[in-house]
């Protein structure tokens, strides 16, 4: 059993899962991470076998369908998946996310119909609030849907939707001017459904998936933009109903805490497996008459490398259990979000450095993981805009009264 990243207190069930997902992803990712990355194909046959697991439902409730499980547990099961590859992680993370905003903000409706087929993964989730102009500053929205009848028709642009193309529920924030008093009651979420794949939906008339956005790293998983030309959907298809117009904003906040807290448990994923990497290879190479590790320079950062992984770990697993109380966890999930992220990118090169010129081989894991972290520095809202939420949330708290 490794040491690093353990958490205390976890169930039976929970373990059970944990072992399971461990193994599979030994056994079906690990061993076709690099060729699956380096050509940018898509993983169907990992997909199906998460599928078989009903890892797609993991954190559905069991009245749906799914298996009813925690945040904890989601985050977790996060974690052993970037440690294979991160794009396996984000394939789950949106659809994860557009469950919970079901779960949690659906009209009974939404949840009786689209839950079962998000637990058995027939039915797969997108999650969208950027913009090509904008993306932390989501008040600057240009999406707008405008009220015609019994409907409404949506025009914009949308950018960075992760499974944007194999998605067919697409959790997406626009603008809808209501008068409400603030252009965050301006906002409201839409559940578009429409059928997989790219070009203009045969389903959902209007909207068109253009194709993929190249990118560094994070590959296998396609990231997409979406436009909306006219697109006509019920005032049914609100997330809520009609009577939540204009509460999307504090919704997707809502799935946003949720979000970061898996961008943590990504972070910490591939700061495990960066540090299994560095100290297996520091125990192979010999220099200077000696193993890597016998070296106090590269002892000593091995030494740092687990316990940044530690202290991360254990911020993601309170931002995760604090959610699951019930509680707000804005500042705890900023907290795990910011340090996983930059401890993530810093283990990661440091990982680099141990392995010399090798690491800079397309051979060796460590050169895919060197194109990975850089993403969990933005993805999910930036450090800056996490510094700003922890330090907003500490003034509430710490204010001069």
């Amino acid at each position: 059993m490794a040491r690093l990243a353990q958490t205390p207190g976890l169930t039976d069930v929970q373990q059970s899962i944990l072992e399971t997902v461990r193994e599979f992803v030994d056994k079906e990712i690990i061993p076709h991470a690099q060729r699956l990355e380096h050509d940018d194909v898509y993983p169907a046959d990992i997909v199906a076998g998460m599928r078989e697991m009903g890892l797609f439902g993991l954190t559905i409730p069991e009245q749906f369908g799914g298996l009813g499980e925690s945040l904890l547990t989601y985050a977790l099961v996060v974690e052993e998946l970037s440690r294979g590859w991160m794009s396996i992680s984000g394939i789950v993370n949106t659809h994860f996310i557009v469950a919970y905003l079901v779960s949690q903000h659906g009209s009974p409706e939404q949840r009786e119909r689209l839950l079962p087929r998000m637990a058995a993964g027939e039915v797969r989730g997108a999650f969208s609030m950027s913009e090509p102009g904008c993306g932390s500053d989501v008040a600057a929205i240009r999406t707008k849907a405008v009220p015609d009848g019994a409907d409404y028709v949506i025009n914009g642009q949308k950018m960075w939707l992760t499974n944007g193309a194999y998605s067919t529920v697409v959790a997406t924030l626009v603008k809808t001017d209501l008068g409400a008093g603030s252009v965050y009651g301006n906002m409201t979420t839409f559940l578009l459904e429409k059928a997989p794949g790219f070009g203009e939906n045969e389903l959902l008339p209007g909207l068109t998936i253009p194709g993929k956005i190249e990118k560094m790293g994070y590959k296998g998983v396609e990231t997409t933009e979406m436009v909306l030309d006219g697109v006509r959907v019920p005032a049914s298809a609100i997330l809520g109903g009609p009577d939540q117009a204009g509460r999307g904003f504090y919704q997707m906040m809502d799935g946003i805490e949720v979000g970061r807290v898996n961008v943590a448990a990504r972070a910490c994923g591939i700061s495990i497996r960066a540090f299994e990497l560095a100290i297996a290879y520091a125990q192979q190479r010999q220099t200077f008459g000696a193993p890597l590790v016998k070296h106090q320079a590269i002892a000593f950062k091995l030494a740092e490398m687990a316990t940044k992984i530690e202290a991360a770990h254990g911020l993601m697993v309170n931002a995760a259990r604090l959610k699951d109380s019930g509680r707000r966890n804005d500042v705890e999930a900023g907290m795990a979000k910011l340090l996983a992220s930059e401890y993530c990118a810093e283990v990661v090169q440091e990982s680099f450095r141990i392995h010399g010129g090798y690491g800079y081989s397309k051979e060796y894991e460590i050169e895919r993981l060197m194109r990975e972290a850089p993403f969990l520095l933005i993805g999910e809202g930036t450090s800056e805009i996490q510094k700003t939420i922890i330090s907003r949330g500490l003034l509430k708290d710490y204010g001069v009264r």
